[in-house]
This record gives structure tokens, sequence and C-alpha cells, in this order.
């Protein structure tokens, strides 16, 4: 019982630990645009039946049973939590931020394809509409957003346009004579939010091939927002305190339970 007692209190203060890097990794995106904290779940290890002394497992007694102990518990996955963080206005007007569900949908160089809650976007050199890092973001139909038609002077229309991009997405260049409809901001969600894996840059992609990409439905888009972290600093801190405290008092049962080992191993030294 004592070996048990060690091993679960040992497994007990791993899991801590895995939950401190995953509490230090939500206070430090806490000013993340678009940053969906993360949590993780557990399961324990060897659970085992418990029955009274009177009960007899092997007559099926369930009268006797007084439930189940665990060896301990252990990290089981890490997962997202994609409720909505606040909105904070901006002047840019390339700046966008989805209230409700979804994702955009972003193309780097290579052609990978990502998707993110991070809606601070610019306009490169060739007049598309990227990511601070460069990255394509793509329409309703995947195709990469270029601000301005083919047919137009781009120097003119960046005197005289205004740049409007409604709740659906859509993207209109007005000016006082003339609306110009453009592309529409695609928005894409997933059945299987849990199967999202994170790669970066508040970036994530589907983990399995069977969690393909939806349209989303219940959203709308707000021009010169940006969508904050999720991540609440108070609740973090809180956490981090009771993980400290959790790890303290395993660390406490380590100790006792070492003691009573080499106690119990000195008593046999001596019975010999």
């Amino acid at each position: 019982m004592i070996v048990r007692g060690l091993e679960s209190a040992a497994k007990g203060m791993v899991a801590l630990m895995d939950m401190n890097d995953r509490i230090a990794n939500n206070l430090a995106n806490v000013n993340t645009v678009g940053f969906k904290k993360g949590e993780l779940r557990f399961k324990d290890v060897m659970e085992s039946a418990v029955y009274s002394q009177e009960g007899s497992i092997l007559r099926n007694d369930t009268s006797r049973y007084l439930g189940t102990v665990s060896m301990g518990s252990q990290a089981l996955n890490y997962v997202h939590d994609f409720s909505q963080g606040a909105l904070e206005k901006t002047t840019s007007p390339y700046d966008v931020a989805i209230e409700g569900d979804g994702f955009f949908k972003i193309q780097d160089l290579e052609g990978k394809v990502s998707y993110t809650r991070n809606g601070s976007f610019c306009v490169n050199s060739d007049d598309y509409l990227v990511t601070k890092q460069g990255e394509f973001v793509l329409d309703v139909n995947n195709r990469r957003i270029r601000m301005i038609p083919e047919d137009w002077d781009p120097e003119l229309m960046r005197d005289r346009m205004e740049i409007i991009i409604g709740e659906s997405g859509m993207i209109e260049m007005n000016s006082y004579t003339q609306k110009i409809p453009m592309q529409t901001i695609g928005v894409f969600d997933f059945s299987d939010k849990e199967d999202l894996f994170e790669i970066g840059d508040t970036k994530f992609v589907p983990m399995s091939a069977d969690n393909r990409e939806l349209r989303a439905e219940k959203f709308s888009i707000q021009q010169n927002m940006l969508e904050l972290s999720n991540s609440n600093v108070i609740k973090e801190m809180i956490n981090t305190i009771q993980t400290s405290r959790n790890y303290e008092s395993l660390t406490k049962v380590v100790s006792t339970n070492n003691e009573l080992l080499r106690t119990a191993v000195s008593v046999g030294r001596i019975g010999q």
C-alpha cells in the first residue's frame, strides 16, 4: 500500500506539472488577438472496484460494493475553449472580428491552409488581403481576396474608394458615385472542434480527415474590430494557486510514504 501511495502521488504530480504548463501558456497569451485558451482533461489510472469484507466478488454481490479506487490520474488530452473573446475597436478598415461561430481560412505561400480567429489583416503590395505574417485570406469560394478590381487603376481607387466589409463578410468599394461589390470573406467551421490542433500563431488545423470544414452559419463580421484572447488573467492566477497547493499536498504525501517505507525496511532488518 505504501508503494501504491507513492505511485499515485507521483502520477498526480506529473499531471499537475502538465496543468501548470497549460496555465502558463494561457497567461502568456492574454493579449494575443484571437487566442483560445487551452484546457487539460485527465483520466484515472488503473481504477479498481472496492467491496466490503463481507462482500463476495465471485458471487457478484453488488450490495457490498463501496465504489472504486484509482492509482492516480494522468493527462488524457489537450483541448481548446472556443468561447467568444471580447471585441476591441480599431482604426484599420482591414481589421475584422467574427462574432459567433467560425474561423477565417488562410493560406501560406506554399499553399498550406489553416484556420484562425485573428482578423488583424492588411493589404500586400499586390493588393491581396493577407495576415500580418503574409498569408492570404480566402473567400467563400477558397480564392485569394484581391482588394481592387483588375480593370481599375489601383492608385485612383486608393485615393477615392472607401472599403466596407458587411456582417456577412461581403467586401464593397464605395465612392461618391458608385458602389462596387467585391469578394466575400470566407468563414468556416467544424463539427468537432476538439479535433482541431493548434500549429502556432493562433492557427488551427483538423487532425482527422473526417472532420471536414463546414460553412459557418451563426456569425457576423464586425469591421474595425478585433477579437481579444478569451484567457482571463484572474482565473488563470487562481488556477495557478490551486495547482501549486495541490502539488504541495502531494509532495507531503510522497514524503510521508517515503518515511513509512523507510521505517518498514528498518523494522524488517531488525526482525532478521
